[in-house]
């Protein structure tokens, strides 16, 4: 079958496309050809189409159905479709999103090729988790530096100890013997950007959870935007053919963690700042939702992913 099951559109690069969406108490189908998501009225049903070869991932929540037709036309367009909890986070904080990968014999496997050349070794593992680390702090300072939201809640890495924080991750990711150093370098700096953050937005006393019965808003839109980052990331190494469970940082637990790795790219860049300033704002969850999208897109985060994933496959396959 491979890429025969759907052809009725132009396909578009992943790293270009447009949307994604959460659906929640709806019905996913097929209708006049179309996919549609079917929501019930006391009057009249309403049919809302989803433009399927323009979206990326489909995160279905709470009171949700899909048709096996609905299922063939996305996979056959690429959708990474995924069963979640209410808000798009899990029902329980350890459980992770399930996803659902479409299946086909055309993939490739340069890049799972390249990828396997180095993973093998624990040095070489570790050079990569460095260098995504690197691409992690670049990638903040470059979206801190221009967006006009961020600036306008005076978001800006010119302060004294973010700056020594930043200083001294940047040293930590040259300096780290082994990955469980890098991951406590990476605790860190969220941790005082967290602080930062919650200075900014005036959210007194933020101490960051997962449970349930303790989450305020801004831990609420955190878990949120995170989640959106990892379909995200999800999409970027199903498009590339590199397995989940290849992690150079997270793996010791996570059988999905390449998706956690690649996700950290872009998180504290735009996921973390967006939370705050949403959760000052009094905005509902669609609206962070929005606001998310919005800078995933203005900020090209997908197109950044495939990017960083492809070299650090490139740069594992040199290391001598």
């Amino acid at each position: 079958m491979g890429n025969q099951i759907y052809s009725g559109q132009k396909e578009i690069l992943h790293s270009k496309r447009a949307n994604i969406y959460y659906l929640e108490h709806c019905r996913v189908m097929v209708k006049g050809g179309r996919v549609v998501f079917l929501t019930p009225a006391d009057d009249e049903n309403q049919y809302w189409n989803i433009p399927i070869a323009n979206t990326t991932v489909i995160l279905l929540g709470t009171g949700t159905s899909l048709t096996q037709a609905a299922v063939r036309m996305l996979c056959g367009a690429g959708v990474m479709l995924g069963f979640s909890g209410g808000g798009g986070t899990p029902l329980l904080a350890a459980t992770e999103i399930e996803w659902l990968s479409p299946q086909s014999e055309y993939r490739p496997t340069e890049y799972l090729q390249s990828w396997m050349s180095f993973w093998f070794d624990a040095q070489k593992r570790l050079s990569i988790a460095r260098f995504l680390q690197t691409k992690r702090l670049a990638f903040l300072d470059q979206v801190w530096s221009k967006d006009k939201e961020l600036r306008r809640y005076d978001f800006s890495l010119n302060d004294f100890e973010l700056e020594k924080s930043l200083k001294r991750c940047q040293q930590d990711i040259g300096n780290s013997p082994d990955v469980t150093q890098l991951l406590q370098s990476e605790a860190r700096l969220t941790k005082a950007l967290y602080k930062f953050a919650a200075n900014r937005t005036h959210t007194a006393e933020f101490v960051r959870s997962h449970e349930p019965e303790e989450l305020d808003l801004a831990n609420q839109f955190l878990n949120h935007g995170n989640y959106l980052a990892y379909g995200l990331a999800a999409t970027c190494l199903w498009v590339l053919g590199i397995p989940h469970g290849f992690a150079v940082m997270h793996g010791k637990t996570r059988r999905g963690a390449l998706v956690f790795d690649v996700a950290d790219l872009i998180k504290d860049a735009i996921v973390l700042p967006l939370a705050f300033i949403a959760a000052e704002q009094g905005a509902k969850e669609q609206e962070f939702r929005q606001m998310c999208l919005q800078g995933f897109t203005q900020h090209e985060a997908l197109d950044f992913m495939f990017d960083v994933v492809k070299e650090a496959a490139q740069l594992g396959e040199s290391l001598s």
